[in-house]
């Protein structure tokens, strides 16, 4: 069983920057698509981003450009490194593991374990 702890949310204003760090617990990290999504006070899940296990990455089109999302499987840890962000961005962002030895990189994929999420506030 995984989990997955969320870090590094917090207030910015527009045009700034954070970085989002995902660690997952458990010793095979390195085979799992990783995922980050978020969700908007009244507002659905939305996918944001998504690196597999061979670092092929992809990306929602309101993020490309601005946003992204890189692994370290060392330290267990998948990174979302968020530059010029919009109040739009404002959200809870979650990682979530996905397939093992997935070639694909495509947001639908099932994912199995989220994290609790963390809070990012961007101020205009």
């Amino acid at each position: 069983q995984a989990q997955l702890v969320e870090s590094g949310g917090g207030l910015v204003q527009a045009g700034g920057s954070l970085r989002l760090s995902c660690q997952a617990s458990g010793r095979t990290f390195s085979v799992y698509t990783m995922g980050w999504f978020r969700q908007a006070p009244g507002k659905e899940r939305e996918f944001v981003a998504t690196v597999n296990w061979s670092g092929n990455t992809y990306y929602s089109d309101s993020v490309k450009g601005r946003f992204t999302i890189s692994r370290d499987n060392a330290k267990n840890t998948v990174y979302l490194q968020m530059n010029s962000l919009r109040p739009e961005d404002t959200a809870v962002y979650t990682c979530a593991r996905g397939p093992r030895y997935s070639s694909s990189v495509d947001p639908r994929a099932a994912y199995d374990y989220w994290g609790q999420g963390t809070q990012v506030t961007v101020s205009s």
